[in-house]
């Protein structure tokens, strides 16, 4: 996958994303595709919003996408490097490509998965670093409790 076609597909996670701190919660947003590109389902992180710690922006996409015969071929698109849970989420049912929008403020479990055969696009993205940056400045408790600090 290039470069400009995952930036493309990151578009939708950071609109997530900022729909996430706009209604008081963490600012992550992610998106599954298909093996074809075709949207199966986006999400946000929630767990600030419905008050369960399990709503992981990765998490919510999953579950919109609904239940797939396979998971070959899909990409996942997060704002930010996914977290160990989100991590095991994409192992466990055999996701083939993680397009990541920053790994500078949250160092997850993407070279993990790269050891895994897991294909991994990090875009570096300026706007998802400066969110993020921006989030934890703010609200460095809220960080502190969703990454288990």
């Amino acid at each position: 996958m290039g470069r400009t076609e995952a930036h493309g597909l990151l578009g939708t996670a950071l609109a997530e994303a900022r729909a996430g701190l706009a209604e008081g919660g963490i600012p992550i947003g992610a998106a599954l595709y298909g093996a074809d590109g075709v949207p199966l389902g986006r999400g946000r992180n929630r767990r600030v919003q419905d008050g369960d710690p399990s709503m992981h922006a990765e998490t919510a996409a999953f579950r919109a996408a609904g239940r797939q015969r396979t998971y070959r071929g899909t990409t996942m698109v997060t704002t930010l490097s996914p977290c160990w849970y989100c991590s095991g989420l994409v192992r466990q049912f055999g996701i083939s490509r993680v397009v990541i929008g920053e790994a500078v403020t949250f160092r997850g479990g993407h070279d993990w998965l790269a050891e895994h055969g897991v294909e991994i696009v990090l875009l570096d993205d300026p706007e998802c670093v400066a969110l993020m940056r921006d989030f934890i400045e703010k609200n460095p408790a809220l960080w502190n409790e969703d990454i288990g600090a």
